[in-house]
């Protein structure tokens, strides 16, 4: 339970507090003052009519401030439906996707883990819907990519789940482009072209 959930439910328990002062009958007031302080004066009825209304328009405040508080909890945090959906789509955009590197790259270029592991929260976040926040939402490596292969551990703020993404990236290729600038022969750059396998599945790596 996060900070804003129980600050939520305290403003909760206040309006109930408020509301229990607002029934709590002037006989009963009275015969507790009168146990208390015998010569005290006598408390008019207005006075009671007064704190009974500041009583009620307490405890409105509390509500209406508590629910507020679980709308905005709400949107700031994830639901365990929402980060299975935003994984299958993010895994979906991601599976058979390509990027090219930079020109002084090869084949034998390592796979750069770190990097990746921003993309899937990107797309994560992108596949979250509607009501999904556009943050909170973790890669996180499980260890340093082998052969071109990582996985990285899913986990949102507010899920109680998490999602293992398996990683795969092939060098399946180099392209030829011409670099805007350069004169002649220098014109022509290559590139390599690198695929990516992706998948995922429910809970640890």
């Amino acid at each position: 339970m996060d900070a804003l959930t129980k600050l939520n439910i305290l403003g909760l328990l206040l309006a109930a507090v408020f509301l229990g002062m607002a029934c709590v009958r002037s006989q009963r007031v009275r015969a507790w003052r009168a146990a208390v302080n015998p010569s005290a004066e006598e408390v008019p009825d207005s006075a009671f009519t007064v704190a009974r209304v500041t009583f009620v328009a307490l405890a409105g405040i509390c509500v209406y401030m508590a629910v507020q508080g679980f709308g905005v909890s709400d949107d700031a945090s994830w639901d365990d439906s929402e980060l299975t959906s935003a994984v299958n789509g993010a895994t979906d955009a991601l599976d058979g996707s390509f990027t090219y590197g930079d020109p002084n790259e090869d084949a034998t270029t390592e796979f750069d883990g770190d990097e990746y592991a921003t993309t899937i929260e990107e797309e994560i976040v992108e596949h979250g819907g509607g009501d999904a926040p556009q943050y909170g939402a973790d890669a996180a490596l499980t260890g340093p990519p082998l052969s071109g292969q990582a996985s990285y551990r899913i986990t949102a703020n507010g899920a109680n789940n998490s999602y293992c993404v398996r990683v795969t990236r092939t060098h399946s290729g180099d392209v030829e482009t011409v670099a805007p600038g350069l004169p002649g022969d220098q014109a022509a750059v290559t590139m390599p072209k690198y695929t990516y396998a992706v998948s995922s599945q429910a809970g640890e790596c």
